[in-house]
């Protein structure tokens, strides 16, 4: 055990850490891995982006989870195998990944492991009791099958020390992408949808980030449940049909798009049973669903929008830079960008890092934070800490 402390000691005052940051979300896609040489800590930090790759996940592994995912009743045996399970099939993932890739070491693997469950006080209402966030794939397992020291379990701090445990994204954003030149708006849109402000001033009062609300996650329930498909690739679902005025004006009305940021939810909240009890009340007749799938998407573009507009004002140059799978939605961002007319959109990639690695590399700099990292100002009132457990493998 102490040549691991040892070990883990070194890493903490070395140079440059290679740390393969990896990241599944609540769209149950696939594992994203980035493998990053980090150098520095805090605002000093610097990432480079040594490979990537997004295994996706199989049939069984999805049905697996959703299972449990996002239920409040489920068998607690499920729950148990399937901390076990998620963790090696991501061992599995990451030994092929770095079998492929001749680099002399990896110092660390940051693992955000699969969310299955987000309650926040402003999602389950009930009295009395705190924020919680659920997620799987067990840290220790993952460090046994890959012989190598795991940081895990992020959100959990951030949940002790006030926060929702969500979205973790002002952080990594803060540190890599503060900068004195513009004001920046960061946006990914992932099943929920979280946007970062970062002022230019580095004024540590003014970073904010929330999530908006429904990115991709009814999009996909609804691309599955209507045409069978996981996704609306490009857009194309939804640019067939029109938008339906009397269920995007029920869906606007759901108090979360009008509470205090920031904000977190999940797909508790924001679900496909949200969208059938609609349809029951809407209509007693048939409803297209190419309509249907256009008034999700103008549902995501809409709360978006109206989030970036409630975080700066108009007249300030503001850049956006999006990322996450919902960027390379046509339609959804055209609308974005029909909405924040005076805001220029660019992608992630401008600025050094690419669209779909993003969110992996913003934990492995957690990580890197977590075993390396300096105090930082407080952000959104609440103090830094280093979030994620560490785990050996041996």
């Amino acid at each position: 055990m102490r040549a691991h402390v040892d070990l883990l000691h070194r890493l903490s005052g070395a140079h440059t850490r290679c740390i393969l940051g990896m990241m599944s979300g609540t769209s149950l896609d696939g594992l994203d891995m980035a493998l990053c040489a980090v150098t520095g800590c805090g605002l000093s930090t610097r990432v480079e982006l040594l490979g990537f790759e997004s295994v996706p996940y199989d049939d069984a592994f999805r049905d697996r989870v959703r299972r449990v995912f996002a239920r409040r009743q489920i068998d607690q045996l499920d729950l148990a195998l399937l901390n076990v399970h998620i963790a090696e099939v991501h061992a599995a993932m990451v030994n092929r990944f770095l079998a492929h890739r001749a680099h002399p070491r990896v110092d660390l693997l940051a693992s955000h492991g699969q969310t299955v469950f987000h309650a926040p006080v402003n999602g389950h209402g009930l009295a009395g009791e705190p924020n919680a966030t659920l997620q799987l794939g067990d840290g220790d397992h993952l460090a046994v099958r890959t012989g190598r020291i795991t940081v895990c379990d992020f959100r959990q701090k951030h949940v002790a020390i006030g926060g929702e445990g969500a979205p973790l994204a002002l952080y990594g954003d803060y540190l890599l992408f503060s900068s004195d030149r513009e004001d920046r708006l960061l946006l990914n849109i992932g099943g929920i949808a979280n946007v970062t402000f970062l002022p230019r001033s580095g004024d540590t009062c003014g970073p904010m980030a929330t999530d908006t609300g429904p990115g991709n996650t009814l999009l996909d329930a609804g691309s599955r449940h209507l045409f069978g498909v996981p996704f609306d690739r490009d857009g194309l679902l939804a640019a067939r049909g029109q938008a339906l005025p009397a269920l995007l004006e029920r869906w606007l009305g759901d108090p979360y798009f009008a509470a205090t940021f920031p904000l977190s939810t999940g797909p508790e909240r924001f679900s496909w049973a949200m969208v059938t009890d609609a349809l029951k009340a809407a209509s007693k007749g048939h409803n297209n669903p190419y309509d249907v799938m256009r008034t999700l998407t103008e549902l995501s573009a809409q709360t978006i929008a109206a989030a970036i507009r409630r975080l700066h004002r108009p007249d300030m140059p503001t850049t956006l830079y999006a990322s996450g799978g919902g960027a390379d939605n046509p339609v959804l961002m055209d609308r974005i960008g029909a909405l924040l007319p005076y805001v220029p959109i660019r992608r992630i990639d401008a600025l050094g890092i690419s669209a779909a690695a993003k969110e992996a590399v913003l934990f492995a700099v957690l990580a890197n934070e977590t075993v390396a990292g300096t105090p930082q100002p407080d952000l959104q009132g609440l103090p830094w800490v280093g979030m994620g457990k560490i785990a050996f493998p041996g």
